[in-house]
């Protein structure tokens, strides 16, 4: 039986601040990541990408952090931002209840979406690889694009073999706890994270094939993490937020990775121009618009 939903269901309902704050501070990391591995250096920069578009989509909302982000960027007045999710959309939409012109539906990206309209500009990050079949969830988005229209897609990336290896390990041991039980699996490996990121250790490596590891310097926890297990750590959130970043990673069955010419592929046979393309050791980013 997949757990996915479930696993989601919760997750946001027992987290629905999880990283909220986080995702709006300027100078937090989940911030700057965000606008980065997107392509915009300055939040400034994501503003004047946001002026023009008169209908946005947050696509698989969760709790309604990127929901905000894409608002607070937007003009309130011009701007209408559509959010959808499949177990969290009134976790947002309560999350958001002071926010103007937003609107929220209770949508599976599988389903059918005609009803909510076409978009400028839709942002499906960190959702689509929960599906259990990406490339269709990302034609039905793509197929609510106004001509012209843009579409930001986030997608896990195939890891090192060790790394694979480790990760279908626990996701198979856990996915089929309860999420008590499964969230304290995800703490002992949160500490894990935490010991090795507070040793701050930094070791050089030569490069070695066989497990696609690049000669270079690491840190400890990083190198541990790119290479053979999540062991995910940010001081900058609680050591609960963290092991739920775990839990998120671990528990649903629909966790899928790829790779930077799958996801080229897709925009390709959507006959969408890519204009943005970004890839690092845990996922994929790639924008592009409809001719």
């Amino acid at each position: 039986m997949n757990n996915t939903k479930e696993s989601f269901k919760n997750k946001w309902e027992n987290n629905p601040d999880l990283v909220f704050s986080e995702t709006l501070r300027e100078d937090s990391d989940i911030f700057k990541w965000i606008l980065s591995r997107n392509g915009f250096s300055t939040p400034r920069q994501f503003e004047l990408f946001l002026s023009d578009k008169k209908r946005i989509l947050d696509a698989g909302c969760g709790n309604g952090r990127i929901t905000a982000l894409l608002r607070k960027y937007s003009d309130p007045k011009n701007t209408q931002i559509v959010a959808i999710d499949l177990v969290a959309s009134t976790i947002a939409q309560k999350k958001l209840s002071g926010a103007h012109n937003i609107l929220f539906y209770s949508k599976d990206l599988l389903g059918d979406l005609s009803d909510i309209g076409k978009f400028d500009f839709i942002y499906c990050q960190e959702v689509l690889h929960h599906t259990s079949n990406p490339f269709k969830s990302f034609q039905n988005l793509v197929s609510l694009l106004n001509k012209g229209g843009e579409i930001a897609i986030y997608v896990y990336k195939k890891k090192a073999p060790t790394r694979e290896f480790v990760d279908d390990y626990v996701r198979s041991t856990i996915a089929g706890k309860d999420y008590e039980s499964a969230m304290k699996i995800c703490e002992d490996i949160t500490t894990i994270g935490k010991i090795l990121h507070e040793k701050d250790i930094k070791i050089r490596v030569p490069e070695i094939a066989v497990l696609e590891i690049k000669e270079g310097e690491y840190n400890l926890q990083r190198f541990i993490y790119h290479f053979f297990m999540k062991c995910f750590w940010n001081p900058d959130i609680s050591f609960h937020e963290n092991a739920v970043i775990n839990y998120d990673w671990y528990h649903p069955h629909n966790c899928s990775r790829h790779t930077i010419e799958e996801i080229t592929d897709w925009f390709k046979s959507e006959n969408l121009k890519i204009t943005h393309s970004h890839s690092d050791f845990y996922g994929i980013t790639m924008k592009g618009f409809k001719s």
